[in-house]
């Protein structure tokens, strides 16, 4: 494969010319003007829960602020408007074939636009008909509850959200896992037992008040690029950005938004961070605790703000107190004067945001995680007041939907009870399986049942073989998909394999909602496909549940038919889940909102007392293995390292849309990125080819790459890497520790 010279590939700021460029090379495809219609359409991105869209138009945020989309919304729709995969495909290529192809190479492919089965002893997919597919599932989901399971990702809409738990609650069965318990369920479970709310109390209006963000465990540069508008407005207006990050993200230093063009012309783009510090991976507690020691210290503790809206804060501050320093920066690797000086930053600032994605909630600890930065936030009085709180980052567009309408394993008293009545009887009390138990009961043959409305759970996984081997003992496995991907092709059923092909967002033939990560509910307009109806056999996810539940039940206790309607099933979301009693009126006024009881503009907790529950958060203890423990003899040369995996600047979530990544210098996917000490230190050189093995697996042909990380830290990208490491879990959450991942590179 071509390397990109270093010289041409060295960039002095995230987005800029870049970003420009794949905007200009889109516009010229073939798609390109039905690329902008798509664009303008009204109607919530694709991308990331940040996004724009909706009734304000396709490039507007909910503040009415133009210029908003970013590249990581061309890229997912112009995967969307790709024409469909030839019928003879198929027929063509057998499943060994195509379990051959990359990430990148499934998503090219093009649109599915009919179902698709694989049975048992066959070498190919079929094609069926939707009528065959209503007949397997109404078998498929006549069996015990406990054995039925279903699997989502954010793609969807609130309204096939709220269907999917209808239908799975209806049948007795709580096993609603989804894509958010691989990534920020340690901030709604850390965030509900210290607000009683588990998403983010700052909303974008309230961001603009703050004077101080710090944003841990993130690369929004990448993943939410318009979080960066924000960030730029913030610095330009004299306030404070500190980044936590063991690797330097180039767009976290410096940024070249397109929604400024001039000031990104003349000066290459806008100063983000103020202070950037790289920790221990892992050793998020121990800062968090060494920030609240040093305010301590430094006299710039609120302690009338604790007194008054929180409870246990004696016990927090009596613990930062008696933690020793040498503890504090031994575990994180941070000095005494890099803790201070962050300190002293946060600490003299009046509003401040604390912000976090998937570098604090991967992690073993990473509810401990979630705690000690709330506990931070309520030491300096930085949480119920505009202009300040906890903000969880998000990444896929309508995940933070799929928890409010109750796809969770978690499900709120409230909405219990409301579904009960609803639905006629009560609820099953049989704990439901979240994704990891998810594939543990599959591994031990206690799922027969699987349906995944989006999503891709056989690569999201680490442990990609028992991912494989799990999956491989359910009996039925439904795909609803727009496109292939990985799982279609490795995460095969025991008797048979469907891939059910639907509309996308901006196709459905009916109004739905999404919810973005700071609350905000939009309402998305219906749409056209692209593809030739002739050709095309697409239905929608409300069509597909709704049929399948009508097959099942009639209409008994729910008119399932009439559900088909998503201005009924908007009535049913207002009557039965709270905050959301706006939305039964939408369709009338088309007010898009913000969810009632989430911001908190002033220190009013819905907690029982009302009052912020603060916990102790102990430090981690971080343990490096030995050679030995990857069944290397000592004297064999190479390097221990812990790995951090994520996406690249041309992916979302596990849909690969660039092979390279020109912002960290890493020319394709089979690459690790090093400290260039530590690649002296095992004797390597940069661009030599290794190996990576961690304790699940073992990656051969591995290029070196130099880059701006900790020492004794290293890069690869999900989810290629994820067959290298098992499941390390965070027993408060689920979560597994994507982002501490030891291994062994050597020759």
């Amino acid at each position: 494969m071509d390397k990109l010279p270093e010289s041409k590939s060295q960039l002095s700021s995230g987005g800029g010319l870049p970003v420009i460029q794949y905007w200009v090379e889109q516009t010229l495809t073939p798609q390109g003007l039905k690329l902008w219609q798509t664009l303008n359409h009204k109607s919530a991105c694709l991308s990331c829960a940040w996004g724009t869209g909706g009734q304000k138009g396709g490039f507007v945020n909910e503040g009415g602020e133009y210029l908003q989309r970013c590249a990581k919304s061309v890229e997912a729709i112009s995967a969307e408007l790709q024409p469909g995969i030839k019928p003879e495909f198929f027929q063509q290529y057998n499943i060994n074939e195509l379990q051959k192809l990359t990430s990148q190479e499934c998503d090219r492919l093009g649109r599915l636009t009919y179902p698709l089965i694989l049975r048992f002893g066959s070498s190919h997919y079929q094609r069926i008909s939707w009528e065959e597919v209503y007949q397997i599932a109404a078998q498929a989901f006549s069996i015990t509850p406990e054995r039925i399971a279903s699997y989502s990702s954010g793609r969807s809409s609130n309204e096939a959200a709220y269907l999917l738990q209808l239908l799975m609650r209806s049948l007795g069965s709580n096993n609603l896992a989804d894509c958010s318990d691989l990534c920020h369920a340690p901030s709604t479970v850390g965030l509900k037992k210290v607000f009683g709310s588990g998403t983010s109390m700052v909303s974008l209006e309230n961001l603009k008040h703050s004077d101080c963000v710090v944003l841990i465990g993130s690369n929004a540069p990448a993943n939410h690029p318009r979080l960066m508008n924000e960030l730029i407005k913030l610095r330009d207006r004299g306030g404070k950005v500190i980044i936590i990050n063991p690797q330097i993200e180039i767009g976290l230093v410096k940024f070249a938004s397109p929604a400024f063009p001039i000031k990104s012309l003349l000066t290459g783009g806008s100063d983000i961070s103020t202070l950037y510090l790289q920790p221990i991976p892992g050793s998020d507690v121990a800062l968090f605790v060494g920030l609240q020691k040093s305010l301590i210290e430094q006299n710039l503790v609120n302690r009338e703000y604790l007194q008054s809206y929180t409870t246990n804060w004696a016990e927090i501050v009596e613990y930062a107190n008696n933690t020793t320093w040498e503890n504090i920066t031994q575990t994180c690797g941070l000095s005494y004067e890099e803790i201070t000086a962050t300190a002293s930053l946060i600490g003299k600032s009046s509003k401040v945001v604390f912000a976090w994605a998937m570098g604090v909630t991967q992690q073993e600890n990473g509810v401990d995680n979630i705690l000690s930065i709330a506990n931070t936030a309520l030491i300096t009085g930085n949480a119920g007041k505009i202009g300040s709180g906890t903000m969880p980052i998000r990444g896929h567009s309508n995940v933070q939907g799929f928890g409010s309408m109750g796809v969770t394993i978690h499900l709120q008293e409230e909405i219990k009870q409301a579904l009960s009545k609803l639905l006629g009887k009560p609820l099953s009390e049989t704990p439901g399986y979240h994704t990891r138990d998810l594939i543990a009961a599959a591994e031990n043959s206690q799922v027969d049942t699987l349906f995944c409305l989006g999503g891709n759970l056989y690569a999201a996984n680490p442990d990609l073989q028992q991912a494989k081997q799990a999956l491989s003992q359910i009996e039925t496995i439904f795909y609803v998909s727009t496109k292939p991907n990985l799982g279609h092709f490795h995460g095969l059923g025991k008797n048979q394999t469907l891939i059910l092909p639907v509309f996308n967002r901006f196709e459905n033939p009916h109004k739905t909602t999404t919810e973005s990560g700071n609350n905000f509910v939009r309402l998305n307009d219906e749409g056209k496909s692209h593809l030739q109806p002739h050709n095309s056999h697409l239905i929608s996810e409300i069509e597909l549940i709704t049929e399948i539940a009508y097959r099942l039940h009639g209409e008994n206790p729910i008119n399932w038919r009439k559900l088909q309607d998503t201005v009924y099933i908007r009535e049913l979301i207002a009557k039965t889940i709270p905050g959301y009693q706006k939305i039964g009126e939408i369709d009338k006024n088309k007010e898009e909102f913000t969810i009632e009881g989430r911001i908190f503009a002033e220190p009013k907790f819905k907690t029982p007392d009302g009052k912020a529950q603060m916990f102790v958060t102990p430090l981690p203890q971080l343990l490096t293995p030995k050679k030995s423990d990857f069944g290397i003899e000592e004297n064999q040369a190479g390097i221990v390292l812990i790995l951090g995996t994520g996406r690249s600047y041309g992916q979302h979530n596990t849909v690969v849309y660039k092979q390279e990544d020109k912002y960290r210098n890493m020319p394709h996917r089979h690459c690790i990125l090093m400290n260039n000490l530590d690649i002296k230190k095992a004797g390597f050189h940069p661009h030599q080819r290794v190996k990576v093995k961690g304790d699940g697996g073992e990656l051969e042909d591995i290029e070196i790459i130099s880059g701006a990380i900790r020492e004794g830290v290293a890069f690869m990208f999900y989810p290629e890497a994820n067959i290298l490491f098992k499941g390390k879990i965070d027993p408060k959450s689920g979560t597994p520790a994507y982002k501490r991942v030891p291994v062994f590179v050597y020759q």
